[in-house]
Formats: C-alpha cells, sequence, structure tokens
C-alpha cells in the first residue's frame, strides 16, 4: 500500500485508513490466505494501531494488492460552462490546481485515498461556487484565498491546525461562494 511508504509511517490514521485495511484482510482471509484465527488476530490490532507503522506487521506476509493506485504530486482540473466533481474513492494527490469558469466545482474526500498528510488545493474559479467537503479529522487553512465579488465560510468547526489530513487552499473565488465543510448525513443520506 502507497500509505506504508517510510515518510508516512509515523502518521496517525483515520478511522477510514483503518477500514481499508481490514478490508484487505477481509479479502485475504476470503482468498485462503490467511486463517480465520489470523484475520481475528490481525482486524483486533489495526483496529488498536494509531499510526501507518504499527499495521506493517499485520500485512507484511500479503501481497500489495493489484492495482492499487500511485498517487500522483499534482492533477490540474479544468471546465468551462460546466460541473468539474469529484467523489468517491479517487485518489488525491498532493497538489490539485482547479480551474472553472462559468461552472461549479465540488471536490469530495470523505472516501477518497489521501496518502499525503498535507493537500494543497490551488483554485481559479470564475463565475461559480465551489464545494470542498473534508474527511473526518481533517483540518483547513483557507485564509489566502482570494475573493472577488465572492465569499469564504468554513463550516462544522473545522480546525485551522493539527487535523489528518490537513488542506491548504489558496488561488482565486471570483462571482461565487467557496464552501468548506465536512459531509452532511442525514437518515441514510449523504451529500
Amino acid at each position: 500500500m502507497s500509505e506504508l511508504s517510510p515518510q508516512h509511517r509515523d502518521l496517525r490514521m483515520s478511522d477510514a485508513d483503518r477500514e481499508r485495511v481490514v478490508q484487505r484482510l477481509n479479502q485475504a482471509a476470503a482468498d485462503g490466505r490467511i486463517t480465520l484465527d489470523e484475520f481475528e488476530e490481525r482486524v483486533a490490532g489495526v483496529l488498536a494501531a494509531r499510526t501507518f507503522g504499527e499495521i506493517e506487521p499485520y500485512l507484511a506476509d500479503l501481497p500489495v494488492a493489484p492495482g492499487t493506485p500511485v498517487p500522483r504530486e499534482v492533477v490540474k482540473l479544468r471546465s468551462v460552462a460546466a460541473e468539474l466533481k469529484r467523489k468517491g474513492a479517487w485518489v488525491v494527490p498532493r497538489r490539485i490546481v482547479a480551474s472553472n469558469k462559468a461552472g461549479s466545482v465540488k471536490l469530495d474526500f470523505t472516501d477518497a485515498v489521501i496518502s499525503y498528510p498535507v493537500v494543497e488545493i490551488v483554485l481559479d474559479v470564475v463565475a461559480g461556487s465551489t464545494v470542498l467537503v473534508l474527511p473526518a479529522g481533517a483540518s483547513v487553512d483557507a485564509t489566502d484565498v482570494q475573493t472577488v465579488a465572492g465569499s469564504v465560510k468554513v463550516r462544522g468547526n473545522l480546525p485551522e491546525v493539527g487535523g489528518q489530513p490537513h488542506f491548504v487552499v489558496t488561488g482565486r473565488q471570483s462571482m461565487g461562494s467557496l464552501v468548506v465543510r465536512r459531509q452532511y448525513r442525514f437518515w441514510g443520506w449523504c451529500w
């Protein structure tokens, strides 16, 4: 797994990170690579782990999942007069440059695979709104976003420092609003 590289060993794991590792162990048990007793023992260890380094012994003898994507350093997302959207289990790069003219931007990081401790988002949005949906435990710094006939709103008591991962939002939001929030839930619905 890419999140187990040496530079990430001391990073604290989120509940979503632990769940992904448990899914990998579940697949290993289904494939017959580990016994049910080993599965139970490893899951207990993963659920008790605080950092990525602590889970390495539970995955060391298992093959890396085929097709595990490697996160890119920079991704440029561009659109004109259309909606620009990312959601689900997408791989988040270290830096995202989002440019949209006359359209909205929505980046949902709730179920995304985030391997970097800091994710930089550079906006260039004109005549459209931007919504960033952050995962549990994340923090955000959006103080350097330049607004022209627009606004920046950080909702839901998102801390400016100390969260994992930490999002740094910069750039320009013109003639529209930037909203940074957590996922909304109502009964079985999420948005």
